[in-house]
């Protein structure tokens, strides 16, 4: 027979505390914070003041300090309607980045998920796709882009290229573009493909085994469960490769800034104009990006569970 509870029974108290997502969330920014005080400390000064500068002209340069004059929109009117050279260089820098970005997104899913499996020599081969970001630098990659380091990576002799560029244009293009710029894809691939590995190592085997013994092909099981284990990942890679692409040194924007930095007529103002244009472009493609790839179902239940708590 239940025992009846006494109206002076107290109800046993709520535990107190942080949840696991709250926890996550300190130790990430934890993880953040030595980034924000080195940003704080060294960066957004020099940020607030090119945006100062933008809008001003520097009239005499007196040791450590700058006269200027106020010009308002005027440096940014000339870059985007006087300049004949920036406007298009924005857009092939925009295209260049809408081209690469996904093909350097896929090339490391398919580079970890092969690293991912059991075969002799796996570590030899995580070192190789990893040793480009360490050892190659901006000038070594110019020089294989453009100088005669190029000459050893000729794509185009290829049989198989031959063969892809007699295909109808819709189904080459993507094709011929990932292999005549696969020099750069390669060293683009690098952090990707270690964070997509890192995602995948934390699948449980179990599972893929029993995804193997319920009869699941490989496609299947890519689908079920090795894209939806990475799937957060491909949306921090693609930010991240974005913003490693617009800062490529080949780059057509970033070799117009630095050819107007010190101009004698209008130094540094010119260039920073130039600079928040192009950072404008890239914070938009950026937030295109989020709004493709961010998982949106899974947004909206986070929040309907926070309600409901």
């Amino acid at each position: 027979m239940l025992k009846k509870r006494k109206p002076s029974d107290k109800a046993p108290a709520k535990r107190r505390g942080l949840t696991i997502r709250q926890r996550d969330a300190i130790a990430g920014y934890l993880f953040f914070l030595p980034w924000i005080i080195g940003f704080v400390l060294f960066t957004a000064y020099s940020v607030i003041y090119a945006l100062n500068l933008s809008f001003n002209s520097v009239d005499r340069i007196n040791g450590a300090n700058i006269e200027t004059t106020f010009k308002g929109l005027e440096y940014y009117y000339t870059a985007l309607r006087t300049d004949t050279v920036f406007p298009q260089a924005l857009i092939d820098s925009a295209m260049f980045i809408i081209c690469s970005a996904p093909i350097i997104v896929v090339f490391s899913i398919v580079i970890a998920l092969l690293l991912n499996h059991t075969f002799p020599g796996r570590t030899f081969f995580r070192a190789v796709f990893f040793l480009p970001v360490i050892i190659i630098s901006g000038p070594v990659l110019s020089e294989l882009l453009s100088g005669d380091g190029a000459m050893v990576i000729q794509p185009s002799e290829n049989a198989v290229y031959q063969f892809v560029a007699q295909l109808p244009e819709t189904l080459s293009e993507p094709i011929l573009y990932t292999l005549d710029n696969l020099v750069q894809i390669l060293w683009f691939s690098g952090v990707q493909t270690i964070i997509f590995l890192a995602g995948l190592q934390k699948v449980d085997r179990a599972i893929y085994e029993a995804a193997s013994i319920d009869g699941a092909t490989g496609w299947e099981t890519f689908w079920k469960i090795s894209l939806p284990a990475i799937r957060p990942l491909i949306l921090v890679n693609a930010l991240y490769t974005i913003v490693e692409i617009s800062n490529f040194p080949n780059n057509a924007v970033n070799n117009k800034i630095i050819s107007h930095m010190f101009e004698t007529s209008r130094p540094f103002s010119y260039s920073a104009a130039m600079s928040w244009l192009y950072f404008l472009e890239i914070l938009l493609l950026i937030g295109v990006a989020f709004l493709i790839l961010n998982d949106w179902k899974e947004w909206r239940y986070q929040r309907w569970l926070k309600k409901h708590q």
